[in-house]
């Protein structure tokens, strides 16, 4: 079993992680009780420091710098109108991976760009994984039409990017 304060790193470790604030002075976690111990100051701290941009923020920025429109986007992501619109809309609204690479690609993002609108997202391109892999080449090979891209992951049997609804 955990010792108290390994519990506490770990808990103070997914709060930070999750952009989670504690704002009661007591949780129970499996019988151990952290109140006072667990000082809220120092989590607000560490999370301000780590904290990264959203999702959403992250996907502006980079739409604002390739100096591209929502509708050219969305349309070469094959995402529809009202999703693109919950994106936009909801700062805290997370899609899926596949959607995310779909708008990297539509963006021609390289791979730097892509890993930081993964990463914003909970993502991240694994070099474990076939589908990854798949994505990676073509971001190295700045193959970005959605639908070449497609045909690559069909080559090996995998799920497509376009037509995901997440």
């Amino acid at each position: 079993m955990l010792d108290k304060k390994l519990l506490i790193e770990l808990q103070e470790y997914v709060v930070a992680h999750l952009n989670i604030l504690i704002f009661k002075t007591e949780s129970h976690i499996e019988g151990i009780i952290f109140s006072e111990d667990l000082q809220n100051s120092e989590i607000e701290d560490f999370i301000k420091i780590k904290r990264k941009p959203t999702f959403n923020q992250t996907l502006f920025t980079l739409i604002d710098k390739k100096g591209a429109s929502d509708s050219e986007v969305y349309k070469k992501a094959g995402i529809d109108r009202r999703h693109f619109s919950k994106i936009r809309s909801n700062p805290e609204y997370r899609p899926g991976k596949n959607t995310t690479i779909a708008l990297a690609l539509a963006l021609e993002l390289n791979k730097k760009e892509t890993d930081k609108l993964l990463s914003s997202a909970g993502f991240s391109l694994s070099d474990s994984e076939t589908f990854d892999l798949v994505i990676q080449f073509c971001l190295e090979k700045k193959i970005f039409n959605i639908h070449t891209v497609n045909q690559a992951l069909d080559y090996f049997s995998l799920k497509p990017l376009a037509g995901v609804a997440d």
